[in-house]
């Protein structure tokens, strides 16, 4: 590159990998090194396999492709040529992945080795092969359609609209919006990946990571020590992490916490779920105040950020709006409801509009004129910062009152016994509903009354008497997404049923 040429000057990914091709772009999960300007020729062979093939503006590619290359690849060749990108969960079944290529009309299906879906490419090779390197014709940005995770009923693709307009011309606001909520720049940044890409923040968190010129390091999987390792050996700047990798970090010993250098960590941002405030505390007693937290849906993507210092001044909260996001908390009569007062989250945002493919009835249930409901219940204090309570759908109501599991996870979660832990609430013909914990132990922490003895008293200064648990029981795992997210009503039907 022109010693001249800043990459800060040049908009995103394409422009970039062109005017520097020898810049480190991605580290795969083999310790496999490829430069933006190898990556770039991959993208164009790939986006020009995909026109010969027929596809065209608009049309539909699914990928069930685990991290690595190829998974980077499809993101970037389908983003420069108009086509919708469908990031598929491998660990789903067959008949699940089925379904998705169904409903979203995937024209070509590009599968890894390891899995067996009929009729898919195996792979970007035989796409790519015999394509010219340089850029396509006519090319328009793309965009991914995220499946949600479909805790009710079956999942939905989240599709936005596609502009006419080349990539260059939209990544500049994207990559704006990035810096002011979670302070990332152009340069010589190095992002971690910890989570999969068919989720939709870390999927993002890649794209525009190459978009900033940032080298993109792929971790295998998550595992506390791996991760200390990469972070170590390639001076990552910024990561992606979820509170679950957080509390699983934090079991480590001191020992092996201090034998590896972090200082090089800038932003770890976090989001998926709710990060009990003794856990991000602890992260940040240990890295820095470097944690950035934002909350979202794959529908709104980043509606409240908050960054490291005004976290620390207001534990627990997720942050203000986002540029461009207003926000209301209302009553179920849809009554604006004042500082203080938990009631339903509703978000507006200029940024663009969303619908579920092919479900205008759960789009429209969705919303509430144009204000969007992720489905939790929160607040906003005097300054407009929000804090959760807890998912809608997850509020147990006791006695006739209101309590919110995550807030007893949260409690629970302190004590160095308990690895895991979800807290539901289960039918009783006085109550209503009671509180059931159900722990999963630290390694090496034998369960039992003795255990259940400690955990109640250690409940004891830190929730009041009536949200303790009338009930806990043990498990040996309890079922988290990658992204850290529990399925309450899958545990709570697997308990009721279990009676």
């Amino acid at each position: 590159m022109d010693p001249a040429t800043d990459i800060a000057d040049l908009p995103g990914f394409y422009a970039i990998a062109q005017a520097d091709p020898g810049r480190r772009a991605v580290v795969g999960p083999d310790g496999s090194v490829v430069s933006y300007g190898e990556l770039l020729a991959t993208v164009n062979q790939v986006s020009h396999g995909l026109r010969a093939r027929g596809l065209r503006r608009g049309d539909v590619v699914a990928g069930v492709l685990r991290n690595g290359l190829d998974a980077v690849v499809m993101l970037m060749a389908t983003g420069q040529i108009g086509l919708y990108y469908v990031p598929i969960n491998w660990h789903l079944t067959d008949s699940e992945i089925a379904y998705i290529l169904g409903d979203c009309d995937a024209r070509i299906v590009v599968a890894g080795p390891e899995q067996a879906v009929p009729g898919a490419e195996t792979g970007i090779g035989g796409l790519a092969e015999g394509q010219p390197t340089g850029p396509p014709g006519e090319r328009s940005a793309g965009a991914v359609m995220w499946y949600t995770s479909g805790t009710t009923g079956f999942p939905k693709g989240v599709q936005r609209p596609l502009s006419d307009a080349e990539p260059e011309a939209l990544t500049p606001l994207y990559t704006w919006f990035l810096g002011e909520v979670v302070d990332l720049r152009p340069g010589d940044g190095v992002h971690l990946v910890t989570s999969p890409m068919y989720h939709s923040a870390p999927c993002a968190h890649t794209q525009f990571a190459l978009h900033l010129g940032h080298t993109v390091v792929i971790a295998p999987r998550f595992e506390p020590v791996a991760v200390l390792e990469l972070i170590e050996r390639y001076q990552v700047t910024n990561a992606m992490m979820v509170p679950t990798m957080f509390h699983r970090m934090l079991q480590l010993p001191g020992e092996v916490r201090a034998g590896y250098d972090v200082s090089s960590l800038r932003q770890v941002i976090h989001t998926g779920a709710a990060c009990p405030v003794a856990v991000k505390q602890g992260i940040m007693d240990w890295w820095g105040p470097v944690l950035y937290e934002y909350y979202g849906s794959t529908e709104s993507t980043i509606a409240f950020a908050v960054k490291p210092h005004d976290w620390l001044a207001r534990p627990g909260t997720v942050g203000r709006p986002a540029p461009s996001f207003e926000v209301r908390i209302l009553d179920d009569d849809g009554e604006e409801l004042p500082p203080g007062e938990p009631g339903m989250i509703y978000i507006r945002s200029g940024l663009g509009t969303f619908e579920y493919r092919k479900d205008p009835a759960k789009t429209a249930a969705s919303m509430r004129g144009d204000w969007y409901a992720p489905g939790d219940i929160g607040y906003l204090d005097k300054d407009g910062f929000l804090f959760l309570c807890d998912r809608r759908t997850d509020l147990i109501v006791s006695g006739g009152v209101n309590i919110y599991p995550a807030e007893i996870e949260a409690a629970l979660l302190e004590h160095p016994a308990v690895a895991d832990v979800a807290v539901i609430g289960v039918p009783d013909p006085e109550w209503g509903h009671n509180v059931v914990a159900l722990v999963q132990p630290a390694e090496g922490v034998t369960p039992g009354p003795e255990l259940t003895s400690e955990l109640l008293e250690h409940c004891g200064p830190r929730i009041a008497k009536f949200k303790h648990p009338k009930v806990v029981e043990y498990r040996d795992q309890l079922p988290r997404t990658p992204t850290g997210k529990l399925s309450r009503a899958k545990v709570r039907q697997e308990y009721l049923d279990a009676l």
